[in-house]
């Protein structure tokens, strides 16, 4: 069977790649502790789900529109715009089998084949497998530790060319939990402005943040409306990750680019599912608060325990529910440590080059797990260093 040539640009996601070893040795009868995988470990809040048995028998079992149902879409404009402080349409937003889409439907509608774009590294590895397959040019921007793994404002600059056709903001980001500030925003903003560049704003994790932080979109900054993708989604925020729901507010006219590329791929997203999505924005959101600050809790403990350790050390994020400690004073690479922590301490984390080549020296653990595994992962890290 020949195989098209654009295929072999398609990137993959490492973290599934582990999870699959890990259920192999467990298959083999070994204890593994999954720190590896970016999934909320609680389960999804019973009136979601209530919602979603409900929809079933009220109907919701047929075709929806392509961009979404019209309720769901205006439930999706006012509440995310009264988060973010705008006033969002309903004909702005796209409804997506995950967020994912949002994604790949944004660079397929907007990079030409050499358009270059400009994307955080270490980051989400789907961003360059997408930018690759539309044959676009990746062109990465390293993120530093000594940068809390924000921008560099001045390496961006320098990236920015005729060609650059778009910048990929993630905050909170993966895999580093690092955020942007809004000095940060503001001066990727001025930036894009000036040049004409269209940002992809990947805001999935927005709503875990610690310590008081306050996450923005850059959306909301003057001249930004007009050329910003939000990528936003239920995953995370309502470990809703096997529901497969998301979505996209972007310029109305773009959203429709955006429907149409949905109708030739999923044709919609599931219709009971976006009424069990109403149901978790309208409803109540303190469960939301409730496994926020658990997560405050475990990355306190995790980072606190790496801290501790021979050959680490671990940046306290502001964000999401990963760590990226830096691991060079134990003299070995990203990938052997990974698996030596994988095959002798039962513990399943990621190496930092599945987030980019510039991920080198760094290892990404998950922290949607109990206190009393992650405590345990690392009593077993300790152990084999």
């Amino acid at each position: 069977m020949h195989i098209a040539n654009r295929i072999s640009r398609l990137g993959t996601e490492t973290s599934f790649v582990v999870l699959a070893k890990a259920r192999e040795l467990e298959a083999q009868g070994r204890d593994i502790i999954h720190l590896e995988i970016g999934e909320p470990d609680f389960d999804t809040a019973p009136n979601i789900i209530a919602a979603a048995k409900k929809a079933l028998d009220d109907g919701y079992t047929h075709y929806g529109p392509a961009p979404g149902l019209p309720e769901f879409r205006k439930v999706i404009a006012e509440i995310e715009g009264n988060r973010r402080n705008m006033k969002f349409d309903a004909s702005e937003v796209v409804v997506c089998p995950g967020a994912k889409p949002v994604m790949f439907y944004a660079i397929m509608a907007s990079v030409d084949p050499g358009d270059e774009v400009i994307y955080p590294n270490p980051g989400f590895p789907i961003y360059e497998s997408c930018i690759e397959l539309a044959g676009g040019v990746p062109v990465p921007l390293v993120l530093k530790e000594e940068k809390e793994f924000r921008f560099d404002i001045e390496d961006l600059k320098k990236l920015v060319t005729p060609k650059t056709r778009m910048i990929i903001i993630n905050s909170p980001q993966n895999p580093t939990g690092g955020i942007l500030t809004m000095e940060d925003l503001k001066a990727i903003a001025d930036i894009a402005v000036k040049n004409n560049i269209i940002v992809l704003s990947d805001e999935i994790y927005g709503r875990v943040v610690y310590d008081g932080f306050v996450n923005h979109t850059i959306a909301a900054l003057p001249g930004m409306r007009e050329r910003t993708i939000i990528l936003d989604g239920f995953s995370k925020t309502y470990a809703m990750t096997g529901w497969r729901l998301g979505f996209g507010i972007m310029p109305a006219e773009f959203a429709a680019v955006c429907s149409k590329l949905q109708t030739n791929v999923p044709s919609c997203a599931t219709s009971f599912v976006q009424v069990a999505g109403i149901e978790a924005l309208s409803g109540p959101q303190d469960w939301v608060d409730k496994v926020v600050a658990e997560f405050k809790r475990r990355r306190d403990l995790i980072v606190d325990a790496l801290n501790s350790m021979p050959g680490f050390k671990c940046h306290k994020p502001l964000g999401a529910f990963y760590v990226f400690p830096n691991i060079t004073g134990t003299g070995m690479d990203s990938r052997t440590l990974a698996d030596k922590i994988l095959y002798e301490a039962n513990v399943a984390c990621l190496s930092g080059t599945s987030f980019g080549k510039y991920g080198e020296g760094y290892l990404r653990f998950s922290y949607a797990n109990s206190m009393e595994n992650i405590e345990k992962a690392m009593e077993r890290i300790r152990k084999i260093l």
